[in-house]
């Protein structure tokens, strides 16, 4: 019997794809979370109410370090050129915006997917 008082609810789970933005000069702005002075270094996950990417890294938040610990495992793991990531916003922020030059949406989907998809959870 089905109660009416509270009916099923639609779940709308995003996926890899909601944080990455595509310009208009055919570069991809990539969404990230950046956990600092963290004991493992790499891709951790995919923050499902952010939207974001995560990524720890072992190097503290000082002197940009953080963000080259960043630029450094993301171009690692998603098998990019290093020259090919900036980061565009979020500078002294855990919240980044990195711009990468060298891949589609369609690539970085098919990148990241096989690197979350086990990590995301229920």
């Amino acid at each position: 019997m089905r109660c009416y008082l509270n009916p099923p609810r639609k779940v709308f789970i995003m996926g890899v794809s909601s944080c990455l933005s595509p310009t208009l000069d055919g570069s991809v702005i990539l969404e990230v979370d950046v956990q600092p002075s963290a004991k493992t270094q790499g891709i951790t996950g995919f923050n499902r109410w952010r939207c974001r990417i995560s990524v720890a890294v072992k190097a503290e938040a000082k002197r940009g370090k953080a963000n080259l610990a960043v630029m450094h495992v993301l171009a690692t793991e998603l098998q990019l050129a290093p020259s090919s990531l900036s980061i565009t916003a979020g500078h002294t922020s855990r919240m980044k915006s990195v711009r990468v030059e060298s891949a589609s949406v369609e690539e970085l989907v098919l990148r990241l997917d096989p690197l979350v998809g086990d990590l995301n959870g229920p």
